[in-house]
């Protein structure tokens, strides 16, 4: 089996493999066929942390998806912040992570209460609406943009290209190849890499500039990093509030009841929908991973999603518990690569909970879920609900 394949996640039959592979401590060599060279898989809770692990022989430079290996670098590798490692990670963090931490909470308040209340007017004004393409992507998208300092005429467009390149094998995007869907978002930050060179603001771009160690092209790719790490994951857990407050009517009460559980509820959220499925690590020297022996250069591929289902630390895993506690989930990563926009994703979503517990009785679902064709994002390409709004 290439677990490479898209097809293997389009269904709901992968948490089952998923929890054969888990319960075993699998350990699983997939030949060359969508990744060029074939890769190692791992999946339970304790052995993708042993990948990520700080102390961990494995290098993120190579690249941190399926189809990169040590003899097909990702280009971006040392220069972009999630394929970069050592004193030059370290660095990037410290220019972006604070226009990603919980600090900017307050200059963002204006903007999330703003972007919530529309989407919850349009959804009122909807008998059903299908929030994977009208709910999902406009939170994160609001907030990333407004961090990098995309103006927000140019933001529509900026969702869309990005769906299309991110989107995984998708028949919706057929009209633009992925590669072509990324040129275009980085022409474009070319351009407001040129304008902010004339006239720097307060944003993301701007700073990147001024810190004189990174190139134009340095700065373009880390803002798109920063782009597809915002939208492309966060979307899918917003999708997934509104599958989960179908599937478990009892959380909205829940909620409502006790305010203190919102920020569990969040983490569960994470947990739950588990949107990046993988990350890829390569081996820079002869290891194991339990009995497993991994050779210098081979690329091993840590199922998050799958270790977000672990029995072993996650009691009755596929069951949404609001209160969940504690919940060690791998949803943001862990070790050096832990999620620099984890503070964003988890404002976003107790933003989107508080006003779904005040205004909302029950979700009912009305079409799907339907599941990306992609191995890299568990992801929804349509879910339509309709809302008994109170």
């Amino acid at each position: 089996m290439d677990l490479a394949n898209p097809d293997l996640y389009m269904s709901e039959a992968r948490f089952e493999m998923w929890q054969e592979h888990v319960s075993s401590h699998a350990k699983i060599w997939s030949e060359p066929g969508f990744s060029p060279n074939g890769f190692w898989s791992v999946f339970s809770h304790q052995d993708c942390g042993a990948v990520l692990s700080p102390k961990a022989p494995f290098t993120s430079e190579h690249g941190m998806m399926i189809g990169f290996d040590a003899e097909n670098s990702d280009s971006s590798g040392g220069r972009m912040l999630v394929v970069t490692d050592g004193s030059w990670h370290s660095a990037l963090k410290r220019l972006i992570g604070p226009f990603l931490s919980r600090l900017r909470e307050p200059e963002l308040h204006a903007v999330l209460e703003r972007e919530v209340k529309e989407i919850i007017d349009r959804m009122k004004s909807q008998e059903t609406t299908d929030v994977a393409s009208e709910v999902g992507p406009r939170l994160p998208a609001a907030i990333v943009c407004e961090v990098i300092g995309v103006p927000l005429s140019d933001r529509d467009n900026l969702i869309e290209l990005t769906n299309h390149a991110f989107g995984g094998e998708e028949s919706s995007f057929d009209r633009m190849s992925p590669a072509e869907a990324h040129s275009e978002i980085l022409f474009y930050f070319h351009e407001l890499v040129a304008e902010r060179e004339k006239k720097p603001g307060d944003d993301l771009v701007s700073a990147l500039l001024a810190d004189g160690r990174l190139s134009v092209d340095d700065v373009v790719i880390n803002c798109d990093n920063v782009l597809i790490g915002g939208n492309e994951t966060t979307r899918h857990s917003i999708t997934g509030v509104f599958h989960i407050l179908q599937a478990f009517p009892d959380v909205l009460d829940q909620l409502r009841e006790g305010s203190g559980i919102i920020d569990l509820a969040v983490e569960e959220v994470v947990r739950w929908t588990s949107p990046a499925m993988h990350v890829l690590r390569v081996a820079t020297e002869d290891c194991t991973i339990g009995e497993q022996r991994i050779r210098k250069g081979e690329p091993v591929v840590a199922w998050l999603s799958a270790a977000n289902r672990d029995e072993r630390l996650f009691a009755d895993p596929h069951t949404f518990r609001p209160d969940r506690k504690p919940n060690r989930h791998l949803g943001f990563g862990t070790g050096p690569h832990h999620c620099l926009g984890a503070a964003l994703a988890r404002i976003e979503l107790r933003s989107l909970l508080v006003q779904l517990a005040d205004q909302a009785r029950s979700v009912r679902m009305a079409s799907g879920p339907e599941w990306m064709r992609s191995n890299l994002i568990q992801g929804y390409s349509g879910l339509g609900v309709a809302v008994d709004w109170r």
